[in-house]
Order: structure tokens, then sequence, then C-alpha cells
């Protein structure tokens, strides 16, 4: 079994900025291991983001200051991703692709404290794991039927398909919502937005402007306080969408894009023994679970502030200075020349 000082799982920009600060640390390539099971490096921005969408750092309104060895301002998709895959082949870190994690465990034996991990593929020892897995690996889904005649006209990205001069309905009210929306509208579509509130509450600021902009200029039809009970098949075979207010009534869509968030990996979190708190892992600050040694990082660390590439940077010099501190012989050193040409 191959045994390791730091393993993490996943690799998105909390994993792949720990392991920054890890080797700024002092430990070396060969002590860290990043185990993610899509094929590629920031899987979620490569699958769910559009080419020409900027990426900005200051997702949800956080401001975009950098603590710790990697800083990243708005940036293309492409720019954003050549970034952290340099990061990556600077560390010289080994990356397992297409390798699933399927148990963790943690392991004492006379106060010898270390982790067992557990993958479809492998087996594993570690001193420290943090799992920086995020939340957008699985996208919620509504609560209603969806037929399966219609797996082609319905989606939970912007990447899986192409669409122009059709008639799209988005569902959600978050910031994914507007950049899929204000996507459609560039690509030369009929865009409607279904949102079950009265106003915008969880958008940035950025997209809720240029979503409010859109519709003034009549690119984006907004449905405020709009509830779908029932997607049927179409005598086109196309989306036919019930609303429960009368006044939107039924209305038939070349397409329907769902952007309703992710859901947490409560099972998978719990099934290590990590602590909840109704729906939530208890976590300390610098992303330290119950279970010492066992660290959450990524936008499960950040909870409903999750989505900021600066805060899932910045999360990681907290989350290493505490395993310096607490359970490897290293020193979390000051920004350094060493990754500097980034």
């Amino acid at each position: 079994m191959r045994k390791y000082k730091l393993l993490i799982v996943g690799a998105g920009p909390a994993g792949i900025s720990l392991v920054m600060e890890a080797r700024n640390a002092g430990l070396s390539s060969d002590e860290i291991l990043i185990i993610d099971k899509a094929e590629a490096h920031s899987w979620v921005i490569r699958s769910l983001y559009p080419d020409k969408k900027l990426v900005t750092a200051n997702y949800k309104g956080m401001p975009a200051v950098c603590h710790g060895v990697m800083c990243l301002e708005d940036s293309s998709k492409k720019d954003t991703i050549n970034y952290l895959d340099k990061a990556i082949k600077n560390t010289g870190v080994k990356v397992n692709y297409r390798e699933e994690v399927l148990k963790i465990e943690h392991v004492d034996k006379n106060g010898d404290e270390f982790f067992n991990v557990i993958t479809n593929k492998n087996k594993y020892e570690s001193k420290i794991v943090v799992i920086a897995i995020g939340i957008f690996g699985k996208p919620n889904k509504p609560d209603y039927k969806l037929p399966l005649k219609l797996k082609n006209k319905i989606h939970f990205d912007i990447t899986s398909f192409f669409a122009k001069g059709e008639s799209v309905l988005v569902v959600g009210g978050g910031d994914s919502a507007s950049e899929f929306a204000q996507y459609l509208v560039e690509m030369g579509n009929k865009v409607t937005l279904s949102y079950r509130r009265k106003e915008f509450i969880k958008m940035n600021a950025i997209n809720r402007k240029s979503l409010i902009e859109l519709a003034h200029c009549g690119k984006v039809s907004i449905l405020f306080e709009s509830n779908i009970f029932r997607v049927e098949v179409s005598e086109s075979k196309t989306p036919l969408v019930y609303f429960k207010e009368g006044h939107f009534g039924m209305q038939e869509f070349d397409r329907i894009v769902y952007a309703l968030g992710g859901s947490t990996p409560e099972n998978f979190l719990k099934s290590t023994g990590i602590d909840f708190c109704e729906d939530t892992p208890k976590l300390k600050e610098d992303g330290e679970t119950n279970i010492k040694g066992l660290f959450v990082g990524g936008d499960l660390l950040a909870g409903k502030k999750g989505g900021s590439i600066s805060h899932a940077f910045n999360s990681s010099r907290l989350t290493m200075e505490k395993i310096c501190r607490s359970y490897l012989d290293c020193e979390i050193a000051n920004k350094t020349n060493y990754f500097i040409d980034l």
C-alpha cells in the first residue's frame, strides 16, 4: 500500500491550491497525492462554464483578496484552466484521474493515527486527508418528474448542447441561471427565465444587473413568482411546461435548462464519520472536521458562500497552516517566488 503525508480528494481550485500551499510549506511532491473521478482537473469549470464565460474570482460578491500562494483575477475560462494546469505541473504532484474514492477509514494504532483511503482502483494510507470535491458533481433536480423522451431537450449545464434560434426556458434564480440566460441570448436564442421568488436574492450585483438589462431590452422574459408543477412531451416532441399560476398557464419551449445548484454529498461525508448539523457538516474555520486530521475544503467549507475561487485559495492557506501546526513537521512560508511565474 502506497503511503502519503497528504491525500486530497478533488482536483479543483481548492485541491490544486492546497497542493501549492503544501509544496510551499516544504512537503515533497511524492508525499502528496490528488485523486479525482473526472478525466481532467477543474471539471466543473470545464463542463459547466460556457467557453466565453468570464470566471469571476469574487463570485457572489466576495472580495478577491489573496492571502496564500495562489491568486487569480477575473479571467476567461481558457486562462483560468491554463493557470490551474500550470500550477499542478509546477508542483510535480501526481494526480490520479478517473479514480473514485469509495471509503475513508480513520485508523488509530496505539496512538498512531492515519487514514485508509479505498478507491475503485487501489488502497492508500495517508496521515492527512482533505475532501475538496465541491457540491456541483450532482446537480439538483426538480421535484416533479421529467419525461425520458425529453432527455435531449432538458439540461443541467450549458455545455452539453448547442442551441441557436430556439425558445429556451431557464429555471433558477442564482448566478448560474443568469449566466446561462446571458449566454443563450448571446447565441441568438429567445430566453425565458422562471424563478419562484418575486426578486433575485442570490445573484451577485453584476449578474443581476446584466439580466435585468436584457429583460428591459426584451431579450429575456422573466417570470417572477412562477412555479412549474409538470413537464410533458408536446406534439412536436418538445417540452410542454405547466405552471401553477394561471396567468402563466401552459407554455411550450424548445429546451429547458435547470440551474438549481448542486447537492452536498451528505451520505459520503457521513460515512467517514463527519458530524452534521442538519444538512451541513460541522467544520472549524480551517476546514477540520470532528475527526482529527480529516479536513473539508472548497465549496463544502464555504457553504452558502461557495463558488468563490478566491475563497478556495484562501481557505487552502488556513487549512495548510493548521496541518503544519498540528500534524506535520512543516512550516508554511510567506509568499515566495517559487510559483510567481504562473
